[in-house]
């Protein structure tokens, strides 16, 4: 049998870590799962995860959709509402609170989190999907993204300035075309050095044992 080595092996021995894509929309309800159990599991695994926002407005359009499927079809939308609910209360979570607008405006928190370094990408991104689907509050509102930013330490007008930069609009749209080139066609994506994809929240253990064997 097959002896799955730490994280910490990899790091003593100078290898590279097995490397994990992890691609989210902050206005999809499933990402918001992902975001708040994939670190610990990829740790576990000994997969380092890397964070990459983008945008599924321009995708679902390029497919002839002006808004989430969720929102084109009820019964699957009803279906997704109370299957975030058991999902939040099976992993410990806040209680789950459906937004008031769905799906939300995520361009401003998108850009913030494309021009925050790795390291602190997913503390801002957690902190802004407890405030969309725990809290209730518009991520699209400055004052919510002030709020977190300040929270995490950040300086809220240096940020919303170096997010309204030209580098970091190109960098947010090339992530989203290249998500479009990896024929995502929702979020969250799991994609593994080997080029393998894997969507859903539900994909990810699958997705780590992928990138794991590789």
């Amino acid at each position: 049998m097959k002896r799955r080595l730490p994280a910490r092996f990899f790091a003593w021995h100078g290898c590279p870590m097995p490397r994990l894509d992890f691609w989210y929309e902050f206005a999809s309800t499933y990402s918001y799962l992902a975001a708040m159990r994939i670190e610990p599991l990829a740790k576990a695994a000994g997969v380092e995860a890397r964070w990459r926002p983008f945008l599924l407005g321009p995708i679902f359009k390029a497919q002839g959709m002006e808004t989430s499927p969720f929102n084109l079809y009820p019964l699957k939308g009803k279906y997704m509402w109370r299957d975030m609910a058991r999902w939040s209360e099976g992993l410990k979570l806040p209680k789950f609170v459906p937004p008031k607008s769905f799906p939300a405006h995520p361009l401003a928190a998108s850009r913030i989190a494309v021009a925050l370094d790795d390291a602190a990408r997913p503390d801002f991104t957690r902190a802004v999907y407890r405030a969309e689907f725990t809290e209730g509050k518009d991520i699209a509102d400055p004052a919510t993204i002030n709020e977190i930013l300040k929270k995490l330490g950040h300086d809220p007008a240096a940020m919303a300035a170096k997010s309204g930069e030209q580098p970091v609009k190109d960098r947010l749209r090339a992530n989203t075309e290249e998500a479009a080139k990896l024929e995502m066609f929702g979020a969250p994506n799991f994609v593994t050095e080997d080029g393998e994809l894997f969507w859903g929240n539900d994909r990810l253990e699958q997705a780590l044992a992928w990138a794991k064997k590789k």
